[in-house]
């Protein structure tokens, strides 16, 4: 079938790639406004019906009109003299907070931006007092925005109403700051706004220059990077087509992630392909360029197949887990690589046949075989001292992987310390508890569903007053059906820190449960509740993601290398490559820099990703390794000729992916991430793929593919290969 694919691409070159052009410009014009209509507001919204948090959840929005799609902004106003604020200012400053209340915020609009492109986040905030200071240096006010917080459209909407306010406070002699998770990422947008921008041109500027080195060419630098954003622009309107027809809600960071691994791994593909077309134009001089080009991509597609293969199997193992950011991002990854892959298989190939010869254009090195150069003599060592390079690469990811002892999970999305966003809320923190404008609410409803009767509550708030770490409890507010009631509580404690949740999970939820009256059933909510009940399911879904996951994986690999030892060695490989990619995250962010710990997310991401991506150049270089095992020669050899021809492709792709995941490093809160991705992929390519497993292959041998050891084929085996590649291979590479 992949064959037939890439043959029909390559002998209808032209009207494959307008097909790819159309749907890639049109789709890609269409995605902002298909992603925000499956895009979810709250991590809570992700949570099972039947932890606690999702159950005040679910009751805020049904009994109390809590919108589960609204943000809401803090705004601290204060005297610009610093006084304390008089009856005169706090009348002032509510008079302000009604007009904001009535005055529409439009988004602003990019110039000749056509509107029915972009999601319009025009609103009408709802902005109200909420508390005075003890010290009356300031008033706290709450204005509610509708959107996700990281949604591009929220935030311009937030700076249009954060200057607004400024201008207006200021007016009447006031000052005005703003905190809050939408304040917090629209400050941390700002200031890596710079990054961003320089890091995303810095990628695309090391992917060209990578391929003017290795390529010597104006179209194999360029023609890459057009393919994938033409196959990016469709996966990502698949992504929103296949989510609206599901039902599936994404994570608003979902759509970035899923932009750098079709860009990673998209142009991972294509330079396979171009490094195999290479070498066979090379080999057969006198064969009509479109010819190979199809005889290539039909080889080199089923390695492609199996890589993006194992990536879909790995992230559909998320679609048994019980977070659902976790459930969603897996068949959000899955259709995007299955996009990719058609367009690796049709796309690709089509632009191999279309320029022929001239995809390496101005360079001459068609014409001529290779000296032997770095690749060679790399090979040549890999495969003449096997056991020294195996133990070399094993200590250091050993010694690497000896970095998770002691780790810790934090689940905490603390705010950055320099942002105006974070200044805002230590002002806050010293005239009133930590939580005060990010409250953890106990909502109460009748077992019979019946009305409340708040003086039955009166235990309840005494017993939580008692709790060490509750600041202050606020009085008991009845839904306006008098079916439900709402004890808000103020922490001293940051409600994203480990303290907070820590807290609320164990002495609040304790105090609840021996204290709500009888007839009654209580549920602690908040931000704090919601990410100790995330830290619960995470936990969960990490015990049942990673061995099915692991298990899938070792099937494709099993099926694809016709082998029972081949998969063990490969699963094993990668199995150190994510130990000690974990643990370089934990040395440096745990021990070093001293956080709390690693990112809750980044076992499950790292494992999947580095797992999954870092098993596609392992199963290149098997598949080559198995390829020359079945030319006449020893073993040894035939890995050494292996290591030669894939050690370019291998090292340059790795490059290129892992500079895509650095990318990461400028969104808030990627860091971790970031590093750890970029790290584990270089390791995968440079250690693993290129030292360890043919180190391995080397001292096994063709016992490596037992059952169904390769057999040497005589005549005109591996003639792509070139003359150099049959000349005979001194003894010292003899198995």
């Amino acid at each position: 079938m992949i064959r037939a694919l890439t043959r029909f691409s390559t002998r209808n070159a032209w009207k494959v790639i307008a097909l790819w052009a159309v749907l890639g410009v049109g789709l890609a014009m269409l995605s902002p406004m298909l992603i925000s209509r499956v895009t979810q507001s709250q991590s809570g919204d992700f949570l099972p019906a039947s932890y606690d948090s999702a159950a005040a959840l679910r009751i805020a929005e049904e009994n109390f009109g809590i919108d589960p799609d609204a943000t809401t902004v803090t705004v601290l106003v204060a005297r610009t003299d610093g006084k304390a604020l008089t009856p005169a200012d706090e009348k002032r400053i509510g008079t302000e907070a009604a007009k904001l209340a009535q005055r529409r915020v439009e988004m602003p609009r990019e110039k000749d931006q056509p509107a029915f492109l972009v999601p319009d986040r025009s609103q009408t905030p709802k902005v109200a007092p909420a508390v005075v200071a003890p010290d009356r240096s300031f008033e706290l006010l709450s204005a509610e925005l509708t959107g996700n917080a990281a949604d591009d459209g929220v935030q311009k909407v937030f700076r249009a109403f954060r200057d607004a306010a400024r201008a207006q406070f200021a007016e009447a002699g006031m000052r005005a700051g703003f905190t809050g998770g939408l304040a917090e990422a629209a400050d941390s947008a700002d200031a890596n706004r710079t990054a961003t921008t320089v890091g995303g041109a810095l990628v695309m500027g090391l992917i060209v220059l990578l391929n003017v080195l290795v390529f010597r060419s104006v179209l194999a630098a360029v023609l890459p990077l057009l393919a994938v954003a033409m196959i990016s622009g469709a996966a990502t309107g698949a992504v929103a087509g296949v989510a609206s027809l599901t039902g599936l809600k994404l994570d608003a960071s979902t759509p970035g992630l899923i932009a750098v691994v079709l860009l990673g791994i998209g142009i991972d593909y294509l330079l396979f392909l171009l490094f195999r077309f290479r070498e066979h134009l090379r080999a057969r001089p006198e064969q009509p360029a479109r010819e190979a080009a199809a005889e290539v991509a039909g080889r080199v597609g089923t390695a492609i197949a199996s890589a993006a293969l194992t990536i879909v199997a790995a992230f559909a193992t998320l679609g048994v887990a019980s977070f659902g950011q976790f459930r969603s991002l897996g068949p959000a990854i899955a259709v995007a690589v299955l996009v990719m892959l058609l367009g690796s298989l049709t796309l690709m190939p089509a632009l191999l046949a279309a320029c022929g010869r001239k995809m390496f254009w101005p360079s001459r090195s068609l014409r001529r075989q290779p000296r032997e150069g770095v690749a060679a003599r790399f090979g040549a060592l890999v495969a003449r001292r096997p056991a020294a390079m195996l133990f070399a690469s094993v200590a250091l990811l050993g010694a690497l992987a000896a970095g998770t002892v002691g780790i810790r999970m934090d689940y905490g999305q603390g705010a950055s310390s320099g942002t105006a966003a974070a200044a805002t809320a230590t002002e806050i923190s010293r005239a009133l508890p930590a939580g005060v404008s990010d409250p953890t609410g106990v909502y109460v409803t009748a077992a019979d569903g019946g009305a409340v009767d708040p003086g039955r509550l009166d235990g309840l708030s005494h017993a939580l007053g008692r709790v060490e770490g509750v600041g202050q409890v606020g009085g008991t507010v009845l839904s306006p059906d008098r079916r439900a009631a709402r004890i808000d509580l103020f922490l001293t404690a940051d409600p994203q820190s480990a303290k907070a949740r820590e807290l609320v999970s164990g002495p609040v939820r304790d105090a609840v449960a021996a204290n709500t009256p009888a007839g009654t059933s209580a549920h602690v909510g908040g931000t704090a509740a919601i990410f100790a009940d995330i830290s619960v399911a995470v936990d969960h879904d990490l015990a049942v993601v990673f061995p099915v996951a692991a298990a899938l994986i070792a099937l494709i690999l099993l099926l694809l290398l016709r082998s029972l030892l081949a998969p063990l060695v490969l699963m094993l490989a990668v199995g150190l490559g994510f130990a000690a990619t974990l643990g370089a995250a934990t040395l440096l962010f745990q021990h070093l820099l001293d956080k709390p710990g690693v990112s809750f997310t980044l076992p499950l991401v790292l494992f999947l990703f580095v797992v999954a991506l870092g098993t596609d150049y392992n199963i290149l270089i098997t598949d080559r390794i198995r390829e020359e095992m079945q030319r006449p020669g020893p073993v040894r050899g035939a890995v050494a000729r292996a290591v030669r021809h894939t050690t370019p492709a291998i090292a340059t792709a790795g490059l290129v992916l892992a500079g895509s995941f650095a990318t990461l490093a400028t969104t808030p809160g990627s860091e971790q991430v970031a590093f750890a991705m970029t790290l584990g992929i270089l390791l995968s390519a440079l250690v693993l793929s290129l030292v360890l497993v043919p180190a391995l292959a080397a001292l096994l041998g063709r016992g490596l593919w037992w059952p169904l050891r390769p057999t040497p084929r005589h005549g005109s085996a591996g003639a792509e290969e070139g003359a150099p590649d049959r000349e005979p291979v001194p003894e010292r590479l003899n198995a």
